[in-house]
């Protein structure tokens, strides 16, 4: 098959979970002997020369980008909250150049199947249609609208509460009017497919797991500092952000105070000055963004994920399970993960209980390690790219026939 791919932003490198989901389904489809071209937005804040990305990489793929501005503007942003009923971190992916170089590539390719990365990429669609035959399929990270709603509940100043309420309506309005609009859809998680439906879906549906390369993540293991805490994910995205607030406000204060020597490593890009001040806390370390990722998850003992907002998967998580991490999160937080608590991770939804959790790994080492290995297990039994992407190909031959 001929296979286009559209994407928001570059998918290279591969340091938050998006990019690595595009990335590795990309490089997997090649492999699997399809053709695929891939045709970026190359935004502002993500900005990567196509020219830098690994031979090897781009011996199977064949990237296309386009550059495009996407700052957040004060003014257009107050004329769009007034004057528009589109959300406006959407329509800042709409881009002219954009729409013109992909009818210039759908024109002179015959491609099967052009797959979209995400709800942004919807806006394409009518020139999909136009001029190519090629089915239409989007691949869903998470429920959109509902990351947005959640946000606005936790959210404590009233203007912006106010704000992202209309942001978060917007945005559903966009997903549900747009949602039927694909000849397929790909969502990451069963229970997202599950609110899709609820939505009104009713084009097919395939789930399309982030799946990974589970040996690449073995590498030479060294001494693990123990014990430590970590987190590493993007320190702009606000799910992130409330989580690690409400945790170092709320469970670090007695955890410490229990472990006096326990620290916790924080590593991320993108924090903003004002969460970074909220970080002056004893026993706890600041990073910001590392080069190397797989070695700092390697070289700390637990990694902790209080997240309770957002949909999809964590591809962190799944990153740290291949790396036989000892991890604790809340359930939400492994969502479209069938783990076991206690079994290969641990689960955790409130101060007690992380708490709790925590300190069991800390002082039972015969837990930790079983954790540890079984961790490793479940991934390579579940997580799979070469399954995952088998599975999608013969799905997409389902349609094509």
């Amino acid at each position: 098959m001929k296979i286009l791919i559209l994407t928001n932003k570059l998918p290279y490198p591969p340091k938050d979970g998006g990019s690595i989901a595009t990335l590795n389904l990309s490089i997997e489809l090649a492999k699997q002997g399809n053709t695929v071209h891939l045709l970026s937005l190359n935004t502002t804040k993500h900005y990567f020369p196509v020219n830098e990305i690994p031979a090897q990489i781009t011996n199977l793929v064949k990237f296309y980008d386009v550059y495009t501005n996407t700052k957040i503007k004060f003014f257009k942003a107050f004329t769009n909250l007034l004057f528009s009923n589109k959300p406006y971190n959407a329509i800042r992916f709409k881009s002219k150049e954009y729409k013109n170089k992909l009818i210039q590539l759908i024109r002179y390719n015959n491609y099967d199947i052009v797959q979209l990365e995400g709800l942004y990429m919807s806006f394409y669609v009518p020139a999909i249609r136009k001029h190519s035959n090629a089915f239409i399929a989007m691949r869903s990270h998470n429920v959109e609208h509902e990351i947005w709603r959640k946000n606005a509940s936790f959210e404590t100043n009233k203007i912006k509460k106010i704000y992202l309420k209309i942001l978060a309506k917007r945005i559903k309005q966009l997903e549900t009017k747009t949602l039927n609009h694909f000849d397929a859809l790909l969502p990451i998680t069963e229970n997202d497919a599950k609110r899709f439906k609820l939505h009104g879906c009713i084009i097919p549906i395939h789930i399309t797991p982030v799946g990974i390369n589970y040996t690449s993540y073995q590498i030479v293991q060294k001494p693990i500092e123990f014990p430590t805490l970590f987190h590493i994910g993007a320190l702009d995205w606000i799910p992130n952000l409330e989580g690690l607030t409400w945790f170092f406000k709320t469970v670090w204060p007695e955890l410490h105070a229990a472990f006096p020597k326990l620290k916790f490593y924080l590593a991320g890009r993108n924090a903003a000055s004002d969460f970074e001040k909220t970080l002056n806390i004893k026993g706890v370390e600041y990073i910001g963004e590392i080069e190397d990722a797989k070695a700092f998850i390697q070289s700390k003992a637990i990694m902790v994920v209080p997240l309770f907002a957002g949909s999809g998967m964590r591809i962190k998580i799944i990153e740290g399970l291949a790396m036989h991490k000892a991890i604790v999160s809340t359930r939400l937080g492994v969502e479209g993960i069938p783990v076991t608590d206690k079994k290969n991770i641990c689960l955790a939804d409130n101060k007690e209980e992380f708490i709790s959790k925590i300190s069991m790994l800390i002082k039972d080492d015969n837990l930790f390690n079983m954790i540890s290995k079984e961790a490793g297990i479940f991934v390579q039994k579940n997580f799979d790219t070469f399954t995952i992407t088998n599975n999608l190909i013969s799905f997409y031959y389902s349609l094509l026939q």
